[in-house]
C-alpha cells in the first residue's frame, strides 16, 4: 500500500520539533502522521491547519470548524512522556477515559499521556483523534 508523505510542517512548527531530542521528535512525528491520516479518512473534517498554540504544535479544523484543537506536547521534566492535548473545556478526555481507561493514560481533563518507550497505540489514538476532529460537529448534531 502506497502512502503519500505528509506535508512538511510549517517552519515555526518544525523549529519547535527540531529543538526536541531525537526520541520525542520521532514519536511526535509518528503522532503527527496519525493525526493527518485520521483527518484524511474522517468524513466532514476537511483540511487541517497546522500551527503553534501555547508554543506547541497544534492542529485545527479551520476550514470546516468540525473539531477542537489538538496539540502535541513534550516537556524535558517528563522526558519519556509525550502528550496529545485538547482544551480542558471539552468533554473529550472524560469520554476517552470511559472508552480506553485500560489502554491509555490520561492527565486531568486535557491530555492523553504516551510512553515514548512503547509503540504508539494507533487504533485507540486514531479513534480519539477522530472524536476530537469532529467534536463540534458531533456536539451540534445532538
Amino acid at each position: 500500500m502506497s502512502r503519500l508523505a505528509p506535508p512538511p510542517a510549517p517552519a515555526a512548527v518544525q523549529a519547535v520539533l527540531d529543538a526536541m531530542p531525537a526520541a520525542p521528535r520521532a514519536y511526535l512525528g509518528k503522532l503527527r502522521d496519525l493525526i493527518r491520516a485520521t483527518a484524511a479518512k474522517t468524513p466532514g473534517v476537511g483540511p487541517l491547519t497546522e500551527t503553534l498554540k501555547w508554543g506547541e504544535p497544534a492542529f485545527l479544523t479551520n476550514a470546516t470548524k468540525s473539531g477542537t484543537t489538538l496539540r502535541l506536547g513534550w516537556k524535558p521534566a517528563a522526558p519519556d512522556t509525550a502528550q496529545l492535548l485538547v482544551p480542558c473545556s471539552t468533554t473529550l478526555v472524560n469520554e476517552w477515559r470511559d472508552l480506553y481507561s485500560g489502554t491509555l493514560a490520561f492527565s486531568g481533563t486535557r491530555a492523553i499521556d504516551l510512553d515514548l518507550r512503547k509503540p504508539l497505540p494507533e487504533a485507540a489514538l486514531s479513534h480519539c483523534i477522530a472524536m476530537a476532529l469532529t467534536y463540534h460537529a458531533r456536539k451540534h448534531a445532538r
